[in-house]
């Protein structure tokens, strides 16, 4: 059996660890780089860029992190992971910079614009994936070793390369664990 692990220092750690477990793989937490030890991937999960990444470096996880990529484990980052995971983001923040693309932090706007839309997602057939925005980041830009799986008004908010999965939105706060078992079936 897979075990996953969810970077546990801010945002929706226990919705995907049930969300993980739903799609049949063992959770674990990770608090420290060495949780990293024997997992076969990892969720960075929304919460709020900035802190997490304050906290990351404060914690020494963002080397391990980069290592346990560069060796080919599987990281999934929803939210403000898509924005830690980005080799760039617009406002010049430091990232992980493990997925080739360029992201907007925020880029549908604050709170109040929070969304759901129903997503058209090739991989899933025809059956849309109704996707939870909230102060979404998106990818403004993405090179041609990222494979782009769902868009928003010509916005990036779903992409892969190689180890790397991100969602601009939240697919743990859904009942609907087709992104898990995709990152599970696909990518670890």
């Amino acid at each position: 059996m897979k075990t996953i692990g969810v970077l546990a220092i801010q945002g929706a750690v226990d919705e995907h660890v049930r969300m993980i477990e739903s799609a049949g793989a063992l959770a674990k937490k990770v608090k420290h780089a060495d949780d990293l030890a024997g997992l076969d991937g990892l969720i960075l999960p929304g919460g709020e860029s900035t802190t997490m990444r304050k906290i990351m470096k404060h914690y020494h996880l963002m080397e391990p992190i980069q290592a346990f990529a560069k060796e080919g484990k599987a990281i999934f980052g929803t939210c403000a992971g898509l924005v830690l995971l980005s080799k760039e983001t617009q406002s010049g923040e430091e990232s992980l910079g493990l997925l080739d693309a360029v992201s907007v932090r925020n880029g549908f706007g604050r709170q109040k614009e929070s969304f759901e839309a129903d997503l058209s997602v090739d991989v899933f057939g025809p059956t849309p994936f109704e996707a939870i925005f909230i102060r979404a980041p998106y990818l403004v830009s993405a090179t041609s070793d990222v494979t782009i799986l769902a868009t928003v008004d010509e916005k990036i908010v779903a992409a892969r390369q190689a180890n790397i999965l991100v969602t601009a939105f939240h697919p743990e706060l859904t009942d609907d664990n087709r992104w898990m078992r995709y990152f599970l079936e696909k990518i670890v």
